[in-house]
């Protein structure tokens, strides 16, 4: 894996593995089911990646908009492909909703995640930052809306 995909956590963090593709639990949430989508290649510009890569998104974006559909229940969902710090092909895959989300539901020790910028552009700096433990109970639960 290259090291974008190793600096946001991969291995601990993998919800989903596609040929091309990696979805991870993105660390710092900026809402409930935040994730990145990580191309496998080495490619550090969009154009760059090969035909059966750009063909296979569609493929992982329908999976992604169905888990966080069933995870989340949000009202839109931005793809950011910044790659600004981190220069291999990602995007931040923010769902978007109206208030905030609690997780894990219905227990005592629930955390909230408030979309602080809804409706206008995500602010990636009111992220929640999870304890590992936190994170793997996350993974767990975003594999589980993913039915892998």
């Amino acid at each position: 894996m290259n090291p974008t995909i190793v600096k946001f956590g991969w291995p601990a963090t993998l919800v989903r593995e596609f040929d091309h593709w990696v979805v991870l639990a993105r660390p710092a949430q900026p809402t409930l089911g935040s994730l990145i989508l990580a191309a496998k290649s080495d490619a550090t510009a969009f154009g760059d990646l090969p035909g059966e890569a750009h063909a296979e998104l569609k493929q992982a974006t329908q999976a992604i908009e169905a888990a966080l559909a069933k995870a989340v229940n949000y009202a839109r969902i931005n793809y950011l492909m910044l790659m600004m710090v981190d220069p291999h092909v990602h995007f931040h895959v923010i769902p978007r909703y109206e208030g905030a989300r609690e997780w894990p539901k219905g227990e005592k020790s629930a955390r909230e995640f408030v979309d602080v910028g809804w409706p206008k552009v995500p602010d990636l700096a009111h992220a929640v930052e999870l304890a590992a433990a936190e994170r793997a109970d996350l993974v767990e639960w975003l594999k589980d809306s993913f039915g892998s």
